[in-house]
Formats: structure tokens, sequence, C-alpha cells
């Protein structure tokens, strides 16, 4: 598979270049020429569609993240911490003519970049692409860790799929095991107990944003990553925007006044890149067409810049 003829190319519009020489921004650090994708450890990839959004009756726009993200990240300086890492944006994902299409196309797209060894930095989009990027994981690790930050489950037991069956599909085909699952950050009025329940059954992990607080979002990750760390292979981290407060991330598919802070959701993604056991990092339901002064795109775009340096400064040692 050629991956450049299975993908549309980024925006070049959208590669900041500044205009001080001696304040570089990451639009003049991030790779898109193909011969450089061989050598580049990281890869982005653009989810440009929210049709299960649609589907889910939330709010569409989110097609339009991927753009936004990429306006506000490459406008970010690159710090010293990744001086070292080379990052490729492949650009995006088509959007087929139904979203089980656009899911075809992804899964395969990320496999591909998968089998080369790549960590995938995945831009959405809805949530729905947890179920394609988890199920290319699953073809290429057999023990991966999958973490879901995210005020709801995302187990809803819906035909045709959408934004909210993504993980229901990834349990009932048995891509991932429930015991190394987690949802991380729900809230009581968000979700139904029958899912709740569901999710219990399968002995899946439900920690709740509360939880997250009474015992420290360090603390706690660090159990979670310490009571796995000799059994697993790959982790996956969905960040869902909407488990963050609207007050810093109004730009979501269904947004509430309650969640995560900015701060501890840009906690979670430090502590993400420190992992060795890199696989996929994914953001979703980031709606530009419902943000505020682009406040939900710069948080995603911090949010990366975080991560990457994290992994970064693990991998090089810096």
């Amino acid at each position: 598979m050629n991956l450049f003829e299975m993908t549309q190319r980024p925006n070049p519009e959208l590669f900041h270049q500044g205009h001080d020489p001696h304040d570089p921004r990451m639009g003049q650090k991030v790779y898109r020429e193909p011969p450089d994708l061989k050598t580049s450890p990281v890869v982005i990839l653009g989810s440009p569609q929210d049709e299960g959004i649609r589907r889910n009756h939330g709010r569409p726009g989110a097609r339009k993240g991927p753009q936004e993200i990429r306006r506000a990240f490459y406008k970010l300086s690159p710090t010293p911490l990744l001086d070292s890492l080379r990052i490729f944006d492949l650009g995006d994902v088509p959007v087929g003519d139904t979203l089980e299409e656009t899911h075809r196309i992804q899964e395969a797209i990320v496999h591909q970049i998968l089998k080369q060894g790549k960590l995938v930095v995945i831009l959405g989009g809805g949530n729905d692409i947890s179920y394609p990027d988890c199920a290319a994981l699953a073809k290429i690790k057999t023990d991966i860790l999958v973490f879901n930050i995210d005020k709801h489950f995302d187990v809803r037991d819906l035909t045709p799929r959408n934004s909210g069956t993504p993980y229901r599909l990834l349990l009932d085909q048995e891509l991932i095991d429930p015991q190394k699952f987690y949802e991380m950050g729900s809230e009581p009025f968000s979700n139904s107990p029958i899912y709740k329940q569901y999710l219990q059954d399968k002995k899946a992990h439900v920690i709740s944003l509360q939880k997250m607080r009474d015992q420290g979002i360090s603390s706690l990750f660090q159990d979670i990553l310490g009571k796995h760390s000799s059994s697993i292979e790959a982790i996956f981290w969905g960040f869902d925007l909407d488990s963050v407060r609207s007050s810093d991330a109004p730009g979501v598919s269904a947004s509430y006044p309650t969640g995560l802070t900015a701060s501890e959701i840009c906690q979670i993604a430090q502590i993400a890149g420190k992992e060795t056991s890199q696989g996929i990092i994914e953001f979703t339901e980031i709606n530009p067409e419902t943000d505020v002064d682009h406040r939900t795109s710069k948080l995603t775009a911090i949010l990366l810049h975080t991560f990457l340096s994290s992994y970064s400064k693990n991998r090089f040692g810096k």
C-alpha cells in the first residue's frame, strides 16, 4: 500500500513559518515531503469527518477539527525537548460514501503506519474513529492497554455504528481486553446505568472524574500503568475533548460546565508521553463551529505539544 496514494496531503498554508528567524514554529519543524516519512518515528494523521456524531445526534462540525488543530499546533514554538524528534504529517484520511467505508480506509492506513513501527497521532473527527484505530492496533499487538478519557462511555448498543458505539464494537468483537480497558473521567449524569453495568459485567474499569480527583491524577495513572507494565505491548490513548469543562473547551460535540480542567488534561498528556509502550494517541470531538476564540483547538494543540515533549524527553533522555 502506498500511503501517499491512500491519503490527502495536508494544507501547506497551515504550516506557520513565523517572521522572526530567532523564533521558529512547529510549522517549520514538522516534515511533510514523502522522503522524510521513513526517518520520522512520529506520524500525524487527520480524520476530517463527523458522520458518527450526526448519527448519534450530536452537534456536527468536528470534520473541521484536524484543520484547526493543525493551525494552532503549527504556530507553537518547538521547545528544546522537541529538537531531536522528527515528526511527519501524512495528511488526512479520505472520507468515504459511508462511515463504514471511511472506517475501513482509516483502519488500513493506520495499520500500515503501525507496521512501520511509528507512533501514530490521530486528529479527529468524531470519537467513532477509536474503533478503526484500535482495530488496526489490535492487528499489530496482542496486549493493548486502552484509555478512553471521556465524559461518556461510548458503549451504546446501537446500529448503525456512531460516535457512541466504538468501544462497544471493540469489546464485543474481542479486539480489546476489557480488563485492560479504562474509562476515565465519566460523570454520573452523562451515562446510562445500563451501560455502566455492561462495563462492570465485562470487568472493564470505570473511573469517574471524582475518583480521579480523590486519588490524584498522577498517583492513579502510576498505579494503573505499574499494574500492567509487564504485560502490555502498546497503549491506546483516547482523548475526547468533551471530558474537559466547557469554560476551557467550549468547542466540542457535547459540552458540559463540569469536567477536567485544561491543566488536568495536560497533566494526563504529559503522563502519556512518558510511556515507552506507545501505539496511538487520538484527539477527538473538537468542534471548531462551536468554539470560542479557537480555545478548544488551541488546548488540543497544547496537549499534543505536551505529549510529544514528554515523549521526546523519555525517548532521548533530555
